[in-house]
């Protein structure tokens, strides 16, 4: 059965851990900035992690000419293609929750990719904001509405 990632804002006090975790995990240092998960905070104090969310039908994989974002069906991830990466930043343009962006250093995009089945962002995640969940109804019902509101709040242009 899939797993996905499941984000909740509610639970979130912004230590941002994830971020410290993810960038430690990708990049070999404490690199928030090339991290795969980011933590978005209003001027309320309202926090909100915010990473790739593995779409159904995703934008980023649609407007890909050479194939080198694809949903894997065995896992549900959009996998990434660093080989097949012309860097046209298409995809970046193409997220509508904006969870995907280009490394200029290292000429190829930045997005999450589950840290192959175990993702660092909820294992140090102290508060549960995020969690490695199985993908049954429940969970992706909780997904979806979740979903809804980052749309709601951020829109989305089709």
């Amino acid at each position: 059965m899939h797993h996905v990632l499941l984000l909740q804002p509610e639970y979130c006090v912004d230590c941002r851990s994830c971020q410290l975790a993810c960038s430690l995990k990708h990049e070999g240092a404490f690199r928030p900035s090339k991290s795969r998960i980011e933590v978005l905070t209003s001027p309320l104090k309202f926090s909100v992690p915010l990473t790739c969310l593995q779409c159904e039908e995703p934008a980023c994989a649609a407007v890909c000419v050479v194939h080198a974002l694809e949903k894997n069906p065995e896992t549900g991830v959009v996998d990434y293609d660093a080989a097949k990466c012309i860097g046209c930043r298409m995809c970046v343009s193409a997220c509508p929750f904006g969870n995907i962006s280009y490394d200029r250093e290292s000429r190829s995009v930045i997005k999450c990719d589950v840290c192959d089945g175990e993702p660092e962002c909820a294992r140090f995640c102290p508060t549960d904001a995020i969690q490695w969940v199985r993908a049954d109804l429940e969970t992706l019902a909780r997904k979806k509405a979740m979903s809804d509101k980052f749309e709601q709040v951020f829109g989305k242009e089709v």
